[in-house]
């Protein structure tokens, strides 16, 4: 028989629409009305491109100045080009050599990159006015753009910016949006001002109008096969019409809120049959391989030399602008500057680098900081406090960081990572400003403008310190060394010059003396001298030894600040340093020629008699960083840095040590809470929270087994309870304002405070009787403390550290002055012998926390664990507890104690958690993370976390654990989708996408309830719509879809108390297993129990939670097996109320006839009250691998 005959036909991808819509980008068809929201929630987005095969959309935002991506499903946004942008434009994607092309109106440039960012490069830059839309034909090598300045036209050039070319310059005003048709082999363009779309060919000859009537205002354009697309500001609307004749026009949609570039997604506008020019090796180029017409070009990023023809070396001038830093291309001829993308740059000043470690150290007068990065960015790190570093300078033979701070009027010195801090001069310094280091000749040279200005040096290790210049100076700023010729630079802003002489101060000569409004920063490089200027707000240079061929590298660059040359050539020198540290402990210091060194110690400790070792830092101090929240340790010369509280702190304005019991007790005035933890940070426990407003410093009296703290609340006073909490009593409340330092005299037997309000510092007995003042008045006394007969305390209005005899208050002196930022004090006295340890043998007996009491011990427990009836051990973990999230932490409520205050679960890196859930069968705990975009899993002891999804999320407001079947489910509110996935986030799939706006909260039945005899609840998902205001529901494949409740007032969170898994049949109740039907992921059996009647029992209050509530999204309750109910919450009415749940959803209480229920009514903060329904007539029993509880909280 004749065979078949078959006609293969090849199916093409629909044409879609791609477009930026200002505060979003969308996705349409060209002829149906329905569009897909690609991203949301944007602030400016103009222009936009596409990579078909790489799945990727890139965007400019003229409001946050940024370049951007994220794969074509929305997921996976980053920043691309982050720095140096004022109008990015125009965009374009070169789909064959990877590469990200832009314009910027701003800058008058059009520059590349690589699709990361990496390797900018600005490429075209003369004769440009406002460049605006650019379109580009990799596969002729052709870059094509609009400018519409002063002489508008449309360009082209080479892809590497060679051979450019006008191609229109007549009849032409504002034009706007540009497209090529590669098949056609001609290119189409808008004028907004002429109202016109017109074509040319690819070298601009036939030039033609298409459409000359209709256009209000055209923007973009997009071609594909024979239609126009075209984007009209005015209609806010796409348009349509045919790309010859301009006929049948049509409207694609209108109502658009600001439709700006528009693409057509499809692989037919980005052929691949075109041949990458640059290979598979990059075409041998070290940096970026550029397309040419017929070839290639390696080529450098803006501040690299091309040395020869495929490689770069970086040699620039790096100089700060107080909110960036910039370099500028030293050997290439654009001088073009470009902003290195470093974070938090608020206010840099002096600069400096190091080569062979590849950094960039700047300081920060906003932030009082040392910072340095990477030139790309990465390994920022940040060194503070500081008061006002005004001048910086790297010793790159020994690796170290010298600087001046005018603030505190010191020089100082560390390591070059920050460690080993200390103060090299502080005598008869006034405001000390630019510093410069010869670590060839040892010496170090500064500038100071106080009230009487004058240029000093010394050697790195301060010694032999000598004024070389003091005459005829005003503002001494900037400095430079020019080591060719042994002479040293500086420039004075008062003056108005430029001056050179010998490193001892004499030839002393005027280099520049006119037209010198205001230099700054000053630096020298083989024969030319490179300077700052604030007033002309020019960086310009001259020859170093005349002062002639003056030159403006760089002009209109406002607050200009220091100034660097990068190279890679600084001498090095054989040091004593090299070999073993120079024989110190801590830090070797190069001192002056013949080249030798000393040895000094990190501020605080004292250097021997040997001239060689620092005194032993063994002893660890514990120290509270108040902007990061944790409480750390380190030795006492810094190092072994490492955070012991990490989490669950606010404002910890009080600490003490127990060295005897080696215990850390600390006070927070953020959640009116004492605290007390083993010296590694373990064991923690809450000793106090109640009737606590502001306690601030707190004080131990270990031999007595006391603990005595101040309060500056509302109603202040001084208190006194034993070390584990009880026994609290008011010592003092009468005449109190401010009480801050608090220190026990023991030899004495008596207590002493500073009070900031009352201006006095004060003492009584440790009773709190025989009360007298020791000092008055005192400015602002804050910190406090004993050494021999002595009382020491810091002062913040004076800025000094004072002393007076602690009998009397009498010999009153200030010990330091002029130190900012003052804040706690402790003497440290290591003659003192500790006392006895009553926990020392065997802990006390107890299994966790052994706390003194006065002549006795108490056996205690991490909060919310409970102390076994023994009264010395401890249950391994609460056996019943509440979670929830507070945004950037997750906290614990454990339901097995009476105190039910709330614990920090130390999950780390915690950004934004909006929703969670408890697996009880692993013991996991899953989060989302709205600011990564992420679901992430952990033990409940913050090990084991791990991103289970991190890609396609936007904001997953709610996540939902199914624990049989294993899977997780969520919503997605950002692309308005419900999705599934097992717990390691494989088999993931979409299950609802449609109808949904804004869903929020979701809960998960996974087995079968009997509702009534009749009705079986079974295998469920409920989700809220917040926008939509509904509850719904569908089976766990999203199927049999059904809204439950509508309308409900803005719902957003939803919980509900597990149903028992397989309860044992007794009394009266009858027990069915039977096969369930296949559902997604999973396929098993699951009991079905028909349910007793029973009536709701009158409420009973369970807890109340102490901790503040502001705007609670969830709630749910983890290991409570009890029954199958379903919760929703509104959002509060006002933010100072949390409203509980305004309904309650009870499909039937389930055999147990255990019901859970929350109160519906609003409570003001900080107290959450919850009340909670029990009635139990049966005891659960699990089936293997569920845990079920082994107590319930009583009624």
């Amino acid at each position: 028989s004749t065979p078949p005959s078959y006609t293969l036909i090849v199916c093409c991808p629909e044409p879609v629409l791609l477009f930026a819509n200002r505060i979003d980008i969308r996705q349409v068809l060209p002829h149906r009305s329905e569009y897909t929201l690609l991203l949301n929630n944007l602030e400016n987005a103009i222009a936009l491109d596409f990579h078909h095969s790489h799945e990727l959309v890139f965007w400019s935002d003229v409001t946050l100045d940024r370049i951007m991506k994220a794969n074509l499903n929305g997921s996976n946004v980053e920043e691309v080009v982050s720095t140096g942008l004022e109008s990015p434009g125009g965009l374009a994607i070169d789909w064959i050599h990877d590469k990200l092309y832009w314009t910027d109106s701003g800058t008058s440039r059009i520059e590349v990159a690589n699709l990361d960012g990496t390797h900018r490069k600005v490429l075209l830059w003369k004769s440009m006015e406002k460049p605006r839309a650019i379109a580009l034909h990799p596969i002729e090598g052709y870059i094509y753009w609009t400018d519409w300045g002063t002489t508008p036209r449309i360009e082209y050039s080479n892809m590497d910016g060679s051979n450019r070319r006008i191609i229109a310059d007549t009849h032409l005003f504002w034009p706007n949006g540009l497209t090529i048709d590669y098949a056609g082999h001609r290119m189409y363009w808008v004028d907004a001002k002429h109202h016109v779309i017109e074509r040319a060919d690819l070298d601009g000859r036939n030039r033609k109008a298409v459409i000359s009537q209709g256009l209000p205002h055209p923007f973009a354009i997009t071609v594909f096969e024979d239609s126009l697309y075209w984007t009209d500001w005015h209609t806010k609307s796409i348009n349509s019409a045919n790309k010859f004749t301009g006929k049948n026009q049509e409207i694609i949609r209108n109502k658009l809120h600001f439709p700006m570039d528009i693409h057509t997604l499809h692989p037919q506008r980005q052929p691949a049959g075109g041949r990458s020019r640059c290979g598979a090796n990059n075409g041998g180029c070290s940096h970026l391989c550029l397309p040419s017409n017929k070839t290639y070009m390696c080529a450098c990023p803006t501040g690299f030399k091309k040395v020869d023809h495929s490689n770069c070396l970086d040699k620039f001038l790096l100089f700060a602008r107080r909110t960036d830093i910039r370099r500028i291309s030293f050997d290439t001829e654009d001088m073009s500057d470009d902003v290195i993308p470093l974070a938090d740059v608020r206010n840099a000043v002096a600069l400096d680098w190091d080569s062979k470690e590849g950094y960039v150290y700047w300081t920060d007068v906003t932030t009082d900081s040392i910072n340095r990065a990477l030139w790309n960015a990465t390994k920022q790190e940040v060194s503070s406090p500081l008061e006002s570093p005004a001048g910086l300078a790297i010793d790159w033979v020994t690796d170290k960081l010298y600087w001046t701070d005018a603030g505190t009027d010191r020089i100082e010195v560390s390591n070059a990572d920050g460690t080993m801090r200390t103060v090299l001069i502080w005598e008869n310094l006034d405001r000390p400003r630019d510093i410069v280091v010869d670590p060839i000749g040892g010496l170090m040279y500064w500038t100071d403008w106080g009230a009487n200005p004058k240029i000093e040096r010394a050697g790195m290790d301060a010694s032999d310190r000598l004024v070389i210049i003091s005459s005829n100076l005003t503002w001494p700023n900037g400095l430079a060394i020019d080591y060719e010729t042994q002479r040293l630079y500086w420039a004075d802003a008062g003056t108005k010059v430029i001056e050179f002489g010998n490193f001892d101060g004499t030839d002393r000569q005027v280099l520049i003396g006119s037209q010198l409004p205001h230099p700054f920063g000053l630096t020298l490089h083989e024969d030319r001298l490179y300077w700052t200027d604030w007033q002309s707000k020019s960086i310009q240079s001259a020859d170093k030894l005349t002062g002639l061929g003056r030159r403006t590298l760089a002009e209109n660059l406002e607050n200009l600040m220091d100034i660097h040359m990068f190279h890679r050539h600084r001498e090095t020198v054989s040091n004593p340093c090299a070999v073993s540290n120079g024989g110190c402990s801590h830090l070797c210091l190069l001192a002056p020629s013949p080249l030798t060194s000393s040895c000094a110690c990190p501020t605080g400790i004292n250097l021997q008699t040997d001239g060689k070792t620092c005194t032993p830092g063994t002893t660890p101090a514990d120290n509270f960083n108040d902007s990061n929240r944790k409480v750390s340790r380190a030795n006492m010369d810094g190092s072994e840095h490492e955070e012991i509280i990490a989490t669950g702190l606010m404002t910890t304005d009080g600490l003490a040590v127990d060295a005897i019991g080696r215990k850390i007790y600390w006070t927070d005035t953020g959640t009116n809470r004492i605290e007390v933890a083993n010296l590694d940070g373990s064991m923690r426990r809450v000793l106090i929270w109640q009737n606590l407003d502001s306690p601030r410093a707190i004080a131990l009296y270990n031999e007595k087994g006391y603990m005595y703290w101040t309060d500056w609340g509302e109603n202040a006073k001084l208190e006194r309870a034993a070390m584990d909490g009880t026994d609290r009593a008011v010592l003092i409340s009468n005449n109190l304002g401010w009480p801050n330092g608090l220190a026990i005299d023991k030899a004495g037997a008596q207590l002493l405070w500073a009070d900031a309000h009352t201006e006095r510092i004060e003492a009584s007995d440790l009773n709190g009787l025989n009360r007298r003042t020791l000092v008055s008045p005192v400015q602002h006394p804050y910190g406090m403390t004993l050494l021999g007969p002595h009382i020491y305390w810091t002062d913040w209005q004076s800025r000094s550290i004072q002393r007076a005899d602690k009998a009397s208050g009498a010999n009153a002196i200030t010990v330091v002055s002029n130190l900012p930022g003052l804040m706690d004090i402790q003497a440290v006295d290591r003659a003192t012998p500790l006392a006895f340890n009553r926990c020392g043998r065997m802990n006390g007996g107890c299994t966790h926390l052994c706390l003194p009491r006065p002549n006795s011990t108490s056996c205690a427990c991490p909060t919310g664990v409970l102390l076994k009836g023994d009264g010395r051990s401890c249950d391994d973990s609460p056996e019943t507890y509440l979670l929830f999230s507070n945004r950037v932490s997750v906290r614990r409520i454990s339901l097995d104690t009476n105190d039910h205050t709330d614990v920090h679960v130390p999950v780390p890196e915690l950004h934004n958690v909006i929703s969670l859930d408890y697996d009880s069968v692993d013991g996991k705990l899953y989060y989302t993370d709205v600011t990564l975009d992420v679901i992430r899993r952990s033990n409940l002891d913050g090990t084991g976390m791990e991103t289970v999804i991190s890609q396609g999320l936007k904001t997953t407001d709610g996540l939902a654990v199914d624990w049989v079947a294993r899977n997780m489910y969520w919503t997605d509110t950002g692309r308005n989708t419900i999705e599934v996935a097992r717990l390691d986030g494989t088999c993931r799939k979409v299950l609802v996408n449609n109808s949904l706006d804004e869903p929020r909260a979701i809960a998960v039945f996974p087995t079968c309830v009997d509702i009534d005899g009749v009705s079986v609840l079974c295998r469920r998902i409920f989700w809220v719509d917040a926008h939509l205001d509904r509850i719904e529901s569908s089976d766990l494949n999203g199927k049999l879809r059904q809204i439950l409740v509508s309308p409900v007032s803005h719902p957003f969170a939803l919980t509900q108390v597990p149903h028992p898994p397989h309860p044992s049949p007794r009394r009266g109740t009858t027990l069915s297993c039977a096969p369930s039907r296949p559902s997604l992921l999973h396929s098993s059996s699951h009991c079905v129990v028909t349910p007793l009647c029973c009536d709701v029992p009158t409420s009973t209050p369970l807890l109340r939670a102490h901790y503040n509530v502001n705007h609670s999204f969830s709630f749910s309750i983890s290991d409570l097996h009890f029954s199958s109910l379903l919760f929703v919450s509104n959002p509060p009415p006002s933010p100072t109320l949390f409203s509980f749940p305004l309904f309650l959803l009870v499909p039937h209480p389930s055999p147990p006839r255990l019901l859970v229920r929350l109160c519906s009514s609003s409570f003001p903060l900080p107290f959450l009250p919850l009340c909670v329904c029990l009635s139990l007539s049966l005891p659960f029993s699990s089936s293997p691998g569920v845990p079920s509880p082994s107590r319930f909280p009583p009624l």
